[in-house]
């Protein structure tokens, strides 16, 4: 499996990339997130568990610049993301890549120009730069002989494994992954599975998963957090999550997914 190219200027492995400062988040009289505080390394893989509704997938989409918090502050490589400029947040933008639980793939698009589209329109590469990347990021999600595919000819994990491709063609530092198997039938997850796994064993992308996959979240993860009601309750590498929890919240959560 090839590896895609390495993304440019990637933050020195193991230095701090993604810090939320008390940021609290509300729809209405619900808090979402409670002046959450913590940080992600470079390089790392970040998976966040816990039940619907305790302000995971709100974290991702708080980066992706989907929602703005209520309060506090986002940063990203060293850049504040909330509260910035348009212009830097554009900038910040980039260095993010989202894969979503529905697969948003462009149905008009052949899979190989839903993959340069961003690359060519956001970063200015050439049209044979963008293509060269695709192929590769296609070889390497298992699909180079999709490139003249349409989406609605594919299965949902082939559509899902091209979505993880068209997040990667624009080299991003961070890849955030929400819930990516919940929209797929039970024999299309593991490959999907298999994709990310070998993407966090053979690049440097730091990772930050939202997954009710706890086998997969075990295997991929440096970091576990669990969150309750807008918290983070407990922290730490899987085999003590997932062994020895602290906290009676974490395990039962654990005992009822496991």
């Amino acid at each position: 499996m090839k590896e895609p190219d390495a993304h440019a200027n990637p933050p020195v492995d193991g230095s701090e990339l993604i810090r939320f400062d008390h940021v609290t988040k509300r729809f209405g009289g619900n808090t979402v997130l409670d002046g959450l505080d913590f940080s992600v390394d470079a390089g790392k893989h970040v998976t966040l568990i816990g039940p619907s509704g305790s302000g995971k997938t709100t974290i991702l989409r708080l980066l992706m610049t989907l929602l703005k918090p209520d309060e506090g502050t986002i940063t990203v490589a060293g850049e504040q993301l909330f509260p910035a400029s348009e212009k830097q947040v554009r900038e910040v933008r980039k260095k993010i890549g989202m894969v979503f639980q529905q697969f948003n793939l462009f149905p008009n698009m052949k899979v190989l120009r839903n993959i340069t589209e961003a690359p060519v329109t956001v970063l200015g590469l050439s049209k044979d730069e963008a293509e060269q990347r695709a192929r590769d990021l296609l070889d390497l999600v298992g699909l180079a002989d999709k490139c003249d595919a349409y989406p609605t000819q594919l299965s949902g994990g082939q559509q899902q494994r091209v979505a993880i491709a068209r997040a990667l063609a624009m080299r991003p530092q961070v890849l955030l992954l929400d819930e990516v198997t919940s929209a797929l039938d039970p024999e299309l997850v593991a490959g999907v599975l298999d994709v990310l796994r070998d993407i966090a064993r053979t690049t440097d992308i730091t990772m930050l998963c939202v997954t009710h996959e706890m086998n997969f979240a075990r295997d991929i993860s440096d970091q576990v957090l669990m969150f309750d009601s807008g918290h983070v309750i407990e922290s730490g590498p899987p085999e003590k999550i997932f062994g020895d929890p602290e906290h009676d919240r974490t395990r039962e959560f654990l005992g009822a997914v496991l």
